[in-house]
């Protein structure tokens, strides 16, 4: 019988074999159960795409372009990854974090706020727009991941899928990401989020995310560890490329 360790070290070798899921968030616990994880990863397949860095400033953590003389078009490739409010700490793979955290000052809840966006609109591929949120309650933690994808019957409609999480369990995360895989189009994300191992510490988890990522295509990646008692964050970042002013 498969037990839930088997399971997730299966879907963490199902996501090493995958030569392209895309972009990708983590949301868990590390092993000692002390730290809430937050994880956003980069891959890419064109120039403009792979010509990026991920970024911290303080508990915002940002896209760049690794050479701007390089970049030919901003669009859906620049943006905010990761921002923070009190007890909340947003992440998507768009500008819809900011999305989120204006409506969440506003009074908005996680779903309300994503509901005004649309899947990305990049005929024909129509890649799904992807969030996930942490909520502290003292030191406890609860999550939201979220996938906005196209209709297959109307790519100019969108189907918001929300999934919530009441704790997590340590030395675990649920990941969702863009693709299932490479093809011309890129096929969607479908189905449940995955059950992957976190193992060890912050560094850990990152080196270990990043080994899984294909090399060829795998671009940047940024681990953030909560303390829920403090609410204070950090990050570790892994860039394929050096930034150049």
């Amino acid at each position: 019988m498969e037990t839930i360790a088997d399971l997730a070290v299966n879907n963490l070798n199902l996501l090493r074999e995958n030569p392209y899921p895309g972009r990708g968030i983590v949301l868990g616990k590390t092993q000692t159960g002390d730290e809430i994880i937050q994880v956003y990863w980069l891959m890419g397949r064109s120039d403009n795409s792979r010509n990026r860095v991920l970024e911290a400033m303080g508990g915002e953590v940002r896209t760049r372009a690794a050479d701007p003389v390089k970049l030919l078009d901003p669009a859906l490739v620049i943006y905010t990854a990761m921002r923070e409010l009190p007890g909340r700490f947003m992440v998507s793979n768009g500008d819809h974090t900011d999305t989120l955290w204006d409506g969440i000052q506003q009074g908005a809840t996680f779903e309300e706020a994503l509901k005004t966006r649309v899947h990305e609109p990049d005929d024909p591929n129509w890649t799904p727009r992807i969030a996930g949120e942490i909520r502290l309650n003292g030191r406890e933690a609860a999550g939201c991941l979220a996938v906005i994808s196209a209709d297959p019957f109307n790519p100019q409609r969108s189907i918001h899928h929300f999934y919530h999480y009441g704790g997590f369990q340590g030395g675990y995360g649920w990941c969702v990401t863009t693709y299932r895989g490479d093809g011309n189009p890129l096929p969607s994300f479908q189905g449940e989020p995955l059950l992957i191992p976190l193992y060890g510490d912050m560094e850990t988890i990152a080196d270990s995310l990043w080994e899984v990522l294909n090399p060829e295509n795998r671009i940047a990646l940024v681990v953030k560890q909560v303390n829920p008692a403090t609410g204070k964050s950090t990050v570790t970042l892994r860039n394929r490329y050096t930034a150049v002013d």
